[in-house]
């Protein structure tokens, strides 16, 4: 009461000053108090006369005109090619095509060179002009020129009829309520949109005119409520999709007249008793009853959008935003979505209990306008012109397997056969539906094991990367969980619900597990059914669900000890269950030997790409990330088939690797059935590289080829240890191959494939060749290199 006094009456200052008595440690509190509001009163008149000039340009703003404007604006322009781009997009609205006219403020900056300054008007309010744009569309919205559907057709003339009823009412004598009104909400049957600028800037009047930049969410401020903002960040969480009520309509029971209410809220208070004439004539309390069917409902979803990582100052964590899809814009985004977000920052009051201890304070939220993934999704991508010459031009390149998985990682150096797998398991192969409802899963599954700086983090970083939809996680921060899913209270509903985990956000995607061997067991354990039934099984508070995890798992680890130990053997080395061992469908062991020769290599391409910033020279440009996914989203769409005539041959292959490791006293694998599946899966993904319907003999061998490099290390160590050269290798190789065929003669092909699947190259069999062939052991056929042995 005081403070309101001195506010009041400045003469009364001093008296009331002096009445007052505080404790000391309030004084200087009251005082500071004081100052505040007095200060108004005497000074900061600079404050003042701007606010008053700002306030009175929004009061001159002429809505009707700007309407005016929006009408011009959306009948006149025109497009590239000359086209009415929104007279053309109204007709398809009008034919019930489309439900969404988005507005792009490009266009308006454009239309006129910017100069009615409309699309500032638009950016600085934007709630407003959404309204004045629907208005302006309703007005101009065409005739359709289609037949509708059968469901907008029984629409529509519900609506005629209840718009003719309107019309009666107003057309007669009885004086009208505002409430019986029909609200031009309820006749629309689409949303309107406004996209903000995708320039950094324009020219106008010979002056660059800075436009909206995007946004991360740490710098959307509290002066840029109501204007439409653009902002990047990582979907987290999503809601599901349910009904928003938009307008409300009652029926009266009395006088039969109906009531339209607008709701612009996400509370609203409904209304009980009938507002009409007629019951108030009659001094009767109409009861309302509130009409579902004939009230209008909105998609509404709620999402989370998180800060980037490279966007977070140190030492800070992840800031994040709520956002509101409506209309044709929900179901655009999933948790896991790197997207680029343009829509209103508004506040919102908190209710209930909440508003209580809030008091003043209001939460904000970003009522999106468009949506704009950075990275597509394999079946999203439309290849059209120049994308799609590109494609066709690379798919008849005779080296397209080689100079696509050069393109992934060209940073580092080596490993061409690790970054091939790599690309076919991008690649993949079909899920498989049997006639009994079983799956095949078509997923590929990479472990890379290895001694410690051998690149295997940068590669699943840089996988993660170019895939499309990718999560990356690491052993030891990741519990079981966290990788399949967790029951949580929803903050909306306050429902138990799912919240998915790493495996179930990479659903159709990747899931990089980094430090795999740092896991827990009992964690590790809820990798398996994903790995092969490619479901998470839950039964937890309640809930029992399976959740799809259609994911291809890639696993970085290092052996047992840190580093592989030679002396000890492969399983010792490995020390993964073979229950899990047997999911992956290359186990890669990576081993760090030195060798002269390669290290400086390696030096060299590492000095290099610190000094230039650039991998060196491939021979050829390096493909983009982007065209990458472009042309593995052509090669997916691809269901290549294993003919008959290599069902032999790839059950032989199959059978030798099974003897082979029974042979052996240390195995380098753990070989099962499910190694013929990743025979075939990796057969048809090169098939698919391939555009090819069929899968070749070829892919097949380089299937093969690939299993056994992935041991390459291993097996050179074990020749060191037996003596053997490459050259004395080989000849032990092309002799068993005979003397198991019980035949002389062995094709030079079949030759190249069997020493391939040993690590060796052409260089060297060729070498062995001429080398076995001056000692008179076999000869060598002049033209097609076929080796003949010379009966002894």
């Amino acid at each position: 009461m005081y403070i309101l006094n001195l506010v009041h009456s400045k003469a009364r200052t001093p008296a009331i000053s002096r009445q007052i008595e505080l404790p000391s440690s309030r004084q200087s509190s009251f005082s500071l108090l004081l100052l505040l509001l007095i200060s108004p009163h005497t000074n900061n008149t600079h404050t003042r006369s701007k606010r008053t000039k700002h306030r009175s340009a929004m009061m001159n703003i002429d809505f009707a005109a700007d309407k005016e404007l929006a009408k011009d604006f959306l009948t006149n322009f025109t497009d590239v090619h000359g086209e009415p781009k929104y007279l053309n997009l109204l007709q398809n609205v009008a034919n019930r095509k489309i439900r969404a006219v988005q507005i792009e403020l490009d266009d308006l900056i454009e239309y006129k060179g910017g100069e009615d300054e409309l699309w500032t008007r638009v950016r600085a309010n934007t709630r407003r002009y959404v309204g004045i744009f629907g208005e302006a569309v309703d007005e101009m919205m065409p005739e359709p020129t289609e037949a509708f559907p059968a469901d907008e057709e029984d629409r529509d003339i519900l609506m005629t009829q209840r718009v003719d009823e309107s019309a009666a009412a107003d057309g007669a004598d009885v004086p009208s309520d505002p409430l019986q009104k029909m609200p031009s909400e309820i006749k629309r049957f689409f949303e309107v949109y406004i996209k903000a600028a995708t320039k950094g800037s324009f020219k106008l009047n010979h002056e660059d005119v800075p436009l909206s930049p995007l946004l991360t969410i740490r710098e959307v401020k509290a002066s840029n409520i109501g204007q439409l903002v653009k902002i990047s960040g990582i979907v987290t969480r999503c809601s599901d999709v349910k009904p928003l009520m938009q307008v409300a309509v009652y029926t009266c029971e009395d006088c039969g007249f109906e009531i339209y209410q607008e709701v612009t809220a996400r509370t609203f208070m409904p209304l009980f008793e009938c507002p009409s004439s007629r019951c108030k004539l009659n001094k009767v309390k109409g009861n309302l009853i509130l009409q579902q069917r004939a009230s209008k409902f909105l998609k509404f979803q709620e999402a989370k959008i998180q800060e980037l990582a490279e966007h977070v100052p140190k030492g800070h964590i992840p800031r994040s935003l709520t956002v509101h899809f409506r209309g044709e814009l929900t179901r655009k985004v999933t948790p896991g979505d790197v997207v680029e977000l343009s829509g209103i920052f508004l506040p919102i009051p908190y209710t209930g209990f909440r508003a209580m201890r809030a008091g003043l304070v209001a939460d904000t939220y970003l009522e999106a306008m468009s949506v704009t993934h950075f990275k597509k999704k394999y079946e999203e991508y439309e290849l059209k012109g120049v994308e799609q010459d590109q494609i066709e031009k690379l798919a008849e390149d005779g080296d397209i397997y080689n100079k696509l998985s050069k393109s992934l990682a060209p940073e580092i150096f080596g490993h061409e056969d690790v970054k091939k797998a790599l690309l076919l398991l991008l690649v993949g192969a079909p899920l498989r539906k049997l006639s009994d409802g079983m799956k095949i899963r078509g997923d590929l599954h990479i472990c890379l094991m290895g001694d410690p700086g051998v690149a295997k983090s940068q590669l699943l970083k840089h996988i993660i990367n170019v895939a499309p939809r990718g999560v990356y996680t690491t052993g030891k921060g990741s519990s079981g969980v966290g990788l399949t899913a967790a029951v949580q209270k929803d903050p909306i509903t306050n429902e138990m619900v799912l919240e998915g985990g790493a495996l179930v956000l990479a659903d159709m995607g990747i899931c990089a597990i980094d430090e795999f061997d740092k896991m827990e067991e009992s964690d590790r354990t809820a990798i398996h059914e994903v790995m092969e039934q490619q479901t998470v099984s839950i039964a937890k508070a309640g809930i029992t669900t399976s959740l799809n995890a259609r994911t291809a798992v890639i696993a970085a680890a290092n052996p047992a000890w840190g580093r592989y130990d030679m002396r000890r053997t492969p399983a010792e080395n490995i020390n993964l269950p073979p229950a899990l061992l047997s999911r992956f469908d290359l186990l890669w062991l990576i081993l760090d030997r030195a060798d002269r020769e390669t290290d400086l290599e390696m030096a060299r391409h590492i000095t290099q790409v610190h000094q230039t910033l650039e991998p060196p020279p491939l021979g050829f440009d390096p493909l983009e990330p982007s065209v990458l996914r472009a042309y593995i989203s052509a090669a997916r769409r691809v269901t290549p088939c294993v003919p008959r005539e290599l069902e032999e041959y790839i059950a032989s292959a199959y059978a030798s690797i099974r003897q082979d490791e029974a042979k052996s006293n240390a195995p380098h694998s753990y070989t099962t059935i499910r190694t013929l599946l990743s025979i075939l899966r990796i057969s048809i993904a090169l098939a698919r590289l391939r555009f090819s319907e069929t899968v070749a003999q070829s892919d097949v061998d380089e299937a093969l080829r690939l299993m056994q490099m992935s041991k390459y290390s291993l097996y050179s160590d074990d020749r060191q240890k037996a003596g053997l050269d490459a050259i004395s290798d080989i000849y032990s190789v092309l002799r068993d191959e005979a003397a198991r065929t019980s035949r002389l003669d062995v094709k030079y092909t079949h030759a190249l494939n069997l020493i391939s699947r040993k690590g060796y190259s052409e260089a060297q069999l060729k070498e062995c060749l001429e080398e076995y062939a001056s000692l008179n052991v076999w000869q060598i056929h002049p033209n097609t290199f076929d080796i003949r042995f010379i009966d002894p």
